[in-house]
Formats: structure tokens, C-alpha cells, sequence
């Protein structure tokens, strides 16, 4: 669009499904992807000059665009072509070449150049953690990063001339905070705290990441929080918690739910269950057209694990997630009603054929891809999508149940929660419903969260602790 006169030129018409991933410095070249399955996507590089489309990967694999060199002459990508990881990859433009940049033992998640190329950027997601690494260019190694007592850095970014660098600092016991950085002086500048004055960061538990095996010998990756009063002669209640997805990745970040739960005495099991993200990309596709069975059975394999840590009491172990963590939550009051103690879902999917054919027209490159990981609704997949839908099978439900929904949710329809609430309700079961007006797939508004958080606390203190609830008049 020219700004004067804002009259809108025709540059691309997209008709096949591709996203717009990276545009090159003097703007005559876009970087489009197509969605193919939930791992794997199509690379093009197109001209607006020439109007010619170039496919850059030669096999399908899993590719993400990166950035473009600053002169234009090479494209940057990920791709997970040569391995389970996703290494950094080279495009030579004029020769459509290509050459390895950079590979790690984890996937390489990103990667851009600074504003003159004098650095290049590369996150690296290591056992589910942010490492970053700064690139120097003209000197060819890696440049050493500010030491913030111990924690992450996360995110980075840099000014034009390259002399400074902002980037955010926390960990899984500290939100992240914004630092300047001067790369001459060495000088750091902390510009925000974000921790509630209210709370004690020693209160805060760092999260560890532990690993067991599953049913079939599979390890499964998981970050655990203790609470710090947690001991064999002091063992307390603990939640299995499911990531969104499929194919999510719990993370070594910060989470204010689960350090509010912590702090009121649950340990938590974030599962990276099979399916996950991070793992390489046969981990990732071992959920394929089998959710809610192998990737259920190792959040059991979880509680189980959780069950024997001495510090744990194996008969108050509950399961939480949200989006399709929620599902999983319900799938495990489902299929297997006697593993867990309670169930938290929060948002989740409980009829997959009616969510797979509600796929809102923004998702449509993304469509065929989720029919092909979870079943084409429309197709002879929908008698396995039946089966393994808990709207269907809530008769086995025999478990304190709490569901959270927001009504405006283009995602999971508000319908999912109501009707699994009712059919549960039907069984006796305590069942707890917490309906918010004014919000979608997540709690965005604080007041929503503080509320949503506390009737959390609430159900859990009262059907997994078992705890009285403190009266009125004992305050």
C-alpha cells in the first residue's frame, strides 16, 4: 500500500494454503510455508519481481524459516531433514545450494541476523529450555552472555549500531525481567521486577526435569516441582499436569498457576508425554492417530512414578491440563476412572468429531494437517474419534471432576464443557463447573485468573487434600 495515498497493490494472491514466514531485507522476496502434517512443511522462496515460486526442501521434513543473510544472497531455514533434530541450513539463492550451518543434540528453534549482520542470533530449545547463543560474525565464534545470578536468559534482541542488547533474564522459580546490556562496558541494567512485592522468592520452588519409562519402555521426559516442606515424614498431595497441544511442550519457564499450587502444598509432574514437542521427531509423532491411549498411558506411568517418591502421598495424586491437556484429563476419568484422585480440566476437548469438523476458517492451512495426526472426522476415523471422545463414555467418570471454559472460545466450543459437566453430573460424581462470559481458549483478564486459580485451589483442598474449607467466621 503507498502510504500517501494508501492505494493497495496486488503483490501475491494466496490460493494454496502457504503463510507468509519471512520477507528478505530489500522486500522482493517472500518466504512462504505450507502445512503438510503437524511435523512437516514445504519451503518457497517467491520473487516478486520475477513472480517465479522455488521449492526449497527436496523431502518432506519438518522446515521453518529463519531469515534472510543481510545482502539477500542467502536464505536462512530449520529443517529436521538429516536427523531427529532441526539443525540451521544455508540457501544460496542464485545457485540453490545448500549448506549445514549449525546442528545441536536439541532442535535449533530459530535464528535471525542483527541489524548489520554482525551477529547472528540462534534459540536453541535444550531438554526443554531457552539456550541462546550470539553469533559474532567477522570473528566466527560465539560471544559470552551476561551471568544474571544464575538464571536464563531467554529472549535477546539488539539496537541498530549492535552496541547494546536487551534481553529477559528469569527461570522456572522467577518470571522473566528486561536487562540492558552494554556489549563494550559490560554493564547490565535491570529495568523491570515484575515479582509481586507480596511474594517471597524463596518461596518459589525451581523445577527439575526427571525422566522415567512408560508402559512400553519409552522414557518420558518431565519437569517436577516439590514443594519445599515436602518430605517422607511430611508427604504431600501431587498433580499429573497435561500440556495444550497435540503436540505442545512443557517448559522450563516460568508458571505463576503451578507455582500457586506448589506453594499451597501440590507437587506437580509436568508430563512431556509422547507427542510432545522437543524430543526429536519420532517421539513426536508416536501419539499419531492414537490419542488417548499410549500417550493416556504414560501420564498414568507419571502418577506411578510420582506415587513412589517418598515424599509423595500416592493416594492424593490428581491430573490437570488445559486445551488438549483438558482432554487428557478427562480421557483419564474416562479410561482409566480409577488412576487418579480428581481431574482438572480446564478447557478441553471431550468430542473430537464435533471440534475436527468446528475447525474455524483461520485454520484452514493447519486442517488437513490435524486430520491427518488425529483422524479425518469425516472419513472411517470417526468411530475411533467416537471412542476415544469422553462426551460418549462419561457413565465411567468416578472422580471429583472441576472444568473451567471460557464462552466466547473459537477453539474448544463452550458446548464441549457444558454437556460433559451434565453427563458426569448424571453419574453423582462432585462436579464443579466455572464458566467465564468474556473469555476464549485462555483466561487473558487477571481478575479471571486470580478466580480461576483460587476455585482451583479450592477443589483440590477440598476432594484431593481433603481439607475442611476455612468458614467465614473462622477468619
Amino acid at each position: 500500500m503507498d502510504l500517501e495515498t494508501f492505494t493497495p497493490t496486488m503483490i501475491y494472491e494466496n490460493k494454496d494454503g502457504y503463510n507468509v514466514a519471512a520477507i528478505s531485507n530489500n522486500k522482493n522476496i517472500l518466504a512462504l510455508s505450507k502445512t503438510v502434517n503437524t511435523n512437516d512443511s514445504d519451503l518457497f522462496l517467491f520473487d516478486r519481481t520475477t513472480k517465479v515460486i522455488t521449492k526449497i526442501n527436496l523431502t518432506l521434513s519438518g522446515n521453518s524459516a529463519a531469515d534472510f543473510s543481510i545482502d539477500d544472497t542467502d536464505f536462512y531455514y530449520t529443517t529436521d531433514a538429516e536427523g531427529e533434530f532441526a539443525t540451521l541450513m544455508k540457501y544460496t539463492i542464485s545457485t540453490n545450494e545448500t549448506e549445514k550451518v549449525l546442528a545441536k543434540d536439541w532442535d535449533i528453534s530459530g535464528s535471525y541476523f542483527t541489524n548489520n549482520g554482525k551477529y547472528r542470533v540462534t534459540y536453541i530449545n535444550e531438554d526443554a529450555k531457552n539456550v541462546i547463543e550470539v553469533f559474532d560474525v567477522a570473528e566466527g565464534r560465539n560471544i559470552t552472555l551476561p551471568n544474571v545470578n544464575g538464571k536464563s536468559i531467554t529472549s535477546v534482541g539488539f539496537s541498530r549500531d549492535e552496541n547494546m542488547m536487551r534481553f529477559y533474564a528469569g527461570g522456572s522459580d522467577a518470571p522473566s525481567n528486561l536487562y540492558v546490556y552494554d556489549l563494550a562496558t559490560q554493564k547490565q541494567t535491570q529495568l523491570t521486577d515484575v515479582l509481586n512485592k507480596e511474594i517471597n522468592p524463596n518461596d518459589l520452588v525451581e523445577a527439575k526435569v526427571i525422566r522415567y519409562p512408560s508402559f512400553d519402555g519409552v522414557t518420558i521426559p518431565a519437569i517436577y516441582y516439590l514443594p519445599h516442606q515436602a518430605s517422607k515424614d511430611n508427604k504431600v498431595p501431587a498433580l499429573v499436569w497435561v500440556h495444550g497441544g497435540p503436540g505442545g511442550q512443557s517448559r522450563q519457564n516460568f508458571n505463576s498457576r503451578i507455582q500457586y499450587l506448589v506453594n499451597h502444598g501440590y507437587a506437580v509432574l509436568a508430563v512431556n508425554n509422547r507427542g510432545s514437542s522437543g524430543y526429536g521427531k519420532t517421539f513426536f509423532t508416536m501419539d499419531d492417530l492414537n490419542h488417548g491411549e499410549k500417550d493416556l498411558q504414560d501420564c498414568v506411568e507419571g502418577k506411578n512414578w510420582l506415587a513412589n517418591q517418598s515424599e509423595i502421598d500416592a493416594e492424593k495424586i490428581g491430573i490437570i491440563g488445559g486445551s488438549y491437556g483438558g482432554y487428557m484429563t478427562m480421557a483419564a476419568l474416562t479410561y482409566t476412572p480409577e488412576e487418579f484422585a480428581v481431574g482438572v480440566n480446564i478447557y478441553g476437548v471431550t468430542n473430537w468429531m464435533r471440534t475436527l469438523k468446528s475447525i474455524p476458517s483461520w485454520w484452514e492451512s493447519f486442517r488437513e494437517a490435524l486430520y491427518k495426526e488425529l483422524g479425518d472426522p469425516y472419513s472411517a476415523d470417526s468411530v475411533r474419534l467416537k471412542r476415544i471422545s469422553p462426551l460418549f463414555h462419561t457413565d465411567k467418570v468416578t472422580k471429583p471432576l472441576m472444568v473451567l471454559q471460557g464462552a466466547k472460545d473459537p477453539r474448544v466450543l463452550q458446548v464441549e464443557s457444558d454437556e460433559i459437566v451434565a453427563g458426569v453430573k448424571k453419574n453423582g460424581v462432585p462436579v464443579e463447573y466455572v464458566l467465564f462470559d468474556d473469555e476464549g481458549h485462555g483466561f487473558v483478564k487477571k481478575e479471571n485468573q486470580i478466580e480461576a486459580n483460587s476455585k482451583i485451589l479450592q477443589f483440590l483442598d477440598t476432594y484431593l487434600k481433603k481439607e475442611e474449607p476455612i468458614k467465614n467466621d473462622d477468619l
